[in-house]
C-alpha cells in the first residue's frame, strides 16, 4: 500500500519563560544582544555567569535530555546559556504510515506524543524536519478540540464537516448517523458549553470517524467516555481501518492498544526508540518503564509525604502457580513523625500496563501502625493468572500520599496450567485471567 504520511528527522523547540516583553525596546535589546552573540541583558541576575561556566553533561548524564539539543547538522545550535530555557519535545524522529494503517503511538507522559499529533494535525509546526502527509486529517486532541462552545452541537457538526471540505450536502447525508452513534440525541440543538467532558467527547469522536476523513488522529481523550463507549469507538475505528483509512492513536491503555493496532512507535524524551510490530512496541514500552521506575527504588526520589517509605517488598517464592495464593513481604520503616491513621493499597499490573487487581487495606478493615517501622504481607489467590510476570505497585496513604513505590516487585506465575485438561491455546488466549468455573451438565 502507499504511505499515506512520512515524517522525516522531525525535530521541535520550545523556548522556556518569556518570549515577549511588555516593552518594544526590551523585545529589540534581547534581538540585537543574540543577534551580535551577546548575553541575553534581560536574563535572570547570575543565571548566565553559571551557564557560561558550566559545560552541559552529556546526554547519558543529563536528568531530562531533552534539555541538551540533539545533534543534528538541521537543528541550529544554541549557546550554553539557552540550555536551562531550552526544550525540545521532540528530537529526530522518523517513521511512516501506510494506507489503511492502524499504528499506535505510545510512552509515557512526555515523551512527546502530543506534540507529535498537533504537528501532524497542522495545529503547531516543527522546528526542523519535514512532514508529508497525503489526504484529509481529522484529529480529536483533547475535549473539545475544533468546537465552538457558543455554537449548538448541530452546527459544529457542520461546521467540523465544512473545514474538512465536505458539502453541505455530504454533512447531512451522515447526520443522523452521527448523532446516533455519539448519543447526545436530545442535546444536539444545546450550545456545546452546556455539555460534559464526555458529552462534548462522545459527539466530537462521532464527528471525526463518520465525516470519512483519509487520515483519523485520536489521542488519549478517549479516556473520558465510559467504558461501553470507548469499546465503540475502538469497534468504529477498526471499520475505518477496514475502509482503507488510516488512524493514529495515541493510548496509556496497552490492551486498547494491542486489539486496535497492527504497528507502533515508542517514544521516550521526545526520540523515537522503536518503531515496528505492536508486539514488540508493548514490549519495549514496559521495558522503557520499567527502566523509569529503578528510579524508585530510592525512597529519597519516590512520590509522597515520606514520614513513612517502603524499604523492602519481595514475593515469598520465585514461582507461583496461577491457583496457587500468592505472597508478598514487605517492610515499613520511620523516617519522620507519625502520619496520622494510614492504610495500604496495592495493584497487580500485567505485561500491557493494566491493573488487573486493587487490593486495598480499608476493604479488610486493616489499618497500618504509625508508631515505629513494621513489616507485613500481602496474600491472594483470586483471581487465577495466566503464565507471565506481573509487577505490583504499592501504595501507603493517610490524609495524603505517604509513598508509592511503582514496580515495588515481580510475581512470576509457572506455565503449568491450573486445570485437570489440557486443551489447543484457543481455548486459553481470551481474557487476562483464568476464571474458577465450572460447567455442569443436565440429561433428559
Amino acid at each position: 500500500m502507499s504511505v499515506v504520511i512520512q515524517v522525516d528527522h522531525l525535530s521541535k523547540h520550545y523556548r522556556l519563560g518569556t518570549i515577549g516583553h511588555k516593552r518594544l525596546v526590551d523585545d529589540v535589546n534581547r534581538w540585537w544582544a543574540h543577534l551580535r552573540g551577546r548575553p541575553d541583558p534581560l536574563s535572570k541576575v547570575g543565571a548566565i555567569k553559571r551557564s557560561e561556566g558550566r559545560k552541559p553533561k552529556p546526554e547519558g548524564r543529563s536528568q531530562d535530555s531533552r534539555l541538551i539539543p540533539p545533534p543534528s547538522p538541521e537543528i541550529p545550535d544554541f549557546k550554553p546559556e539557552s540550555y536551562a530555557e531550552s526544550l525540545w519535545a521532540l528530537r529526530d524522529v522518523s517513521f511512516e504510515v501506510k494506507q489503511g494503517e492502524v499504528l499506535g503511538i505510545i510512552g509515557r507522559n512526555g515523551a512527546g506524543k502530543s506534540t507529535l499529533l498537533k504537528i501532524l494535525s497542522r495545529v503547531t509546526g516543527p522546528t526542523s524536519g519535514e512532514v508529508r502527509v497525503k489526504g484529509r486529517i481529522a484529529s480529536l486532541l483533547e475535549v473539545g478540540t475544533g468546537f465552538h462552545p457558543e455554537l449548538t452541537g448541530r452546527e459544529n457538526i457542520y461546521l467540523n464537516g465544512a473545514v474538512l471540505g465536505m458539502t453541505k450536502a455530504e454533512i447531512r447525508a451522515r447526520f443522523d448517523e452521527i448523532v446516533a452513534f455519539s448519543e447526545v440525541e436530545q442535546f444536539i440543538d444545546t450550545p456545546v458549553k452546556r455539555y460534559s467532558s464526555g458529552m462534548t467527547v462522545r459527539l466530537a469522536f462521532a464527528v471525526a470517524a463518520h465525516l470519512e476523513p483519509e487520515i483519523l488522529i485520536v489521542d488519549e481523550v478517549l479516556a473520558v467516555g465510559d467504558m461501553e463507549f470507548q469499546k465503540k469507538c475502538i469497534g468504529k475505528m477498526k471499520d475505518v481501518s477496514g475502509e482503507g483509512r488510516t488512524v493514529i492513536f495515541v493510548s496509556h491503555n496497552m490492551q486498547a492498544v494491542s486489539a486496535l493496532c497492527i504497528s507502533g512507535v515508542v517514544l521516550c524524551r521526545g526520540a523515537v526508540v522503536y518503531a515496528g510490530s505492536t508486539e514488540n512496541s508493548i514490549a519495549s514500552y514496559m521495558s522503557v518503564h520499567n527502566e523509569a521506575t529503578r528510579t524508585h527504588q530510592d525512597w529519597n526520589r519516590r512520590p509522597g509525604s515520606g514520614e513513612f517509605r517502603f524499604s523492602n517488598a519481595a514475593a515469598s517464592r520465585n514461582y507461583f502457580g496461577g491457583a496457587e495464593e500468592k505472597c508478598v513481604d514487605f517492610e515499613i520503616v520511620r523516617l519522620g513523625n507519625a502520619a496520622g491513621r494510614m492504610w495500604l493499597s496495592a495493584h497487580l499490573v500485567d505485561g500491557n500496563g493494566t491493573v488487573l487487581i486493587q487490593c486495598d487495606s480499608r476493604l479488610r478493615g486493616v489499618w497500618a501502625s504509625n508508631d515505629d517501622s513494621f513489616t507485613g504481607s500481602l496474600r491472594f489467590k483470586t483471581p487465577w493468572l495466566k503464565p507471565g510476570t506481573y509487577s505490583l505497585d504499592l501504595f501507603l496513604c493517610g490524609s495524603t500520599m505517604v509513598d508509592r513505590w511503582e514496580n515495588a516487585c515481580s510475581i512470576s506465575v509457572s506455565p503449568l496450567m491450573p486445570y485437570s485438561h489440557s486443551i489447543s491455546q484457543d481455548g486459553l488466549d481470551r481474557g487476562l485471567v483464568f476464571g474458577d468455573f465450572a460447567w455442569l451438565i443436565n440429561k433428559h
